[in-house]
C-alpha cells in the first residue's frame, strides 16, 4: 500500500558514509524522505542518525554489486510504492595498483558496483518516473572519469562509464521531465583512499575536500536541473581544463596524483575485496 505522505521520496546508494550520507543529509534538509542503501553495517548507524533528524528514513543492507543486491533495493522502492523523486546513484569504490599486480575479482566486483548497478537500477526505476513526468537523477562520477587514470587504470574507466552514461541519458530524457545530472568530485575525504588501497599516494595525502561540501554542490546542482557539477574546489575545478591536452600527457599528469608520496613508483597493489 501506498505511503501517506506528501514529502518526496530519494532514493540514495552508498548512503552509509562519505559522500552518500552527505547526499542523504543534504535532501533530508530539503525535505525528502530518504531510502538508503548501502551494503556495510555503519548503514545502521546512518539511518538512526537521519531519522533522529525528523521524516521517514528507510534503510536496505544489499550488496549492489550482485543483481540480487540491485533487485532488493527495488523491491523495497515497489513495496513503498511512492513515486521516486531523487535517485542518486552514489555506491562506488577504487582499486589501486599496477593493473596487472591488482587481484582480478577485485577489478570485477569494482565493474560491478561501478558500473552494473547503476545501470541495473537506472534500467529499472527510471521507467516510472518517466511515466510520472517528473525527477531528478545523480550519477556520481568522478574528475577521474576525464582523463586515463594510471594506477587505477580501471576505476577511472568504470567512472568514465558513469560521467558519459548520465549525459546520454539527459539527452535521452530532455523532454520527459526527468533531468540526470553528473556529479564530478575530485579528492574528497572520506574512506575511498584507504580501501581502494591509495591512502599513500599524492592525491590521498594532498587536500581534500569535505564531502559535506561536495553534497551541497551536488544536490544544489540536481535540483536546479544542471547536467553537471564538478565539486568542490578550485583545484578540481581546474582539472577539466586539460581536456583538450593530448591523451598521452592526461595519463602522465594524472600519474603524478597517483604515484606514492614520498616520490616513489606506484601504490602497492590493493588485497583483498575493497568493495566489503
Amino acid at each position: 500500500m501506498a505511503e501517506d505522505t506528501t514529502r518526496p521520496l530519494a532514493v540514495v546508494t552508498g548512503a552509509s558514509s562519505g559522500i552518500g550520507l552527505e547526499l542523504a543529509r543534504e535532501l533530508q534538509r530539503h525535505g525528502h524522505d530518504l531510502l538508503l542503501c548501502a551494503e556495510d553495517a555503519e548503514l545502521d548507524t546512518a539511518r538512526l542518525e537521519l531519522a533522529a533528524a525528523g521524516g521517514d528514513v528507510r534503510a536496505v543492507r544489499a550488496d549492489l554489486a550482485t543483481g540480487e543486491g540491485a533487485e532488493a533495493l527495488v523491491a523495497e522502492v515497489e513495496r513503498l510504492g511512492r513515486p521516486v523523486e531523487v535517485l542518486a546513484l552514489n555506491a562506488g569504490v577504487g582499486v589501486g595498483g599496477p593493473f596487472i599486480e591488482t587481484p582480478l575479482e577485485a577489478d570485477l566486483r569494482m565493474v560491478q558496483l561501478n558500473i552494473s548497478s547503476v545501470l541495473h537500477l537506472a534500467k529499472r526505476l527510471l521507467p516510472a518516473m518517466v511515466e510520472s513526468g517528473r525527477g531528478r537523477v545523480l550519477i556520481t562520477s568522478s574528475v577521474a572519469a576525464l582523463m586515463p587514470g594510471p594506477w587505477y587504470a580501471t576505476y577511472a574507466a568504470s567512472k568514465a562509464f558513469g560521467y558519459w552514461f548520465a549525459e546520454a541519458l539527459r539527452h535521452e530524457l530532455q523532454d520527459t521531465g526527468v533531468t540526470v545530472t553528473a556529479l564530478l568530485p575530485g579528492p574528497t575525504d572520506t574512506e575511498f583512499f584507504a580501501r581502494a588501497g591509495i591512502e599513500d599516494t599524492r592525491a590521498g595525502t594532498g587536500p581534500q575536500d569535505d564531502p559535506a561540501d561536495v553534497a551541497r554542490d551536488a544536490v544544489d546542482a540536481l535540483l536546479d536541473g544542471d547536467h553537471r557539477v564538478v565539486s568542490h574546489s578550485w583545484r578540481v575545478k581546474a582539472l577539466p581544463l586539460i581536456k583538450a591536452a593530448p591523451e598521452p600527457l592526461k595519463s602522465a599528469l594524472h600519474a603524478m596524483l597517483t604515484r606514492r608520496s614520498d616520490g616513489g613508483g606506484p601504490p602497492e597493489p590493493v588485497r583483498g575485496d575493497p568493495t566489503r
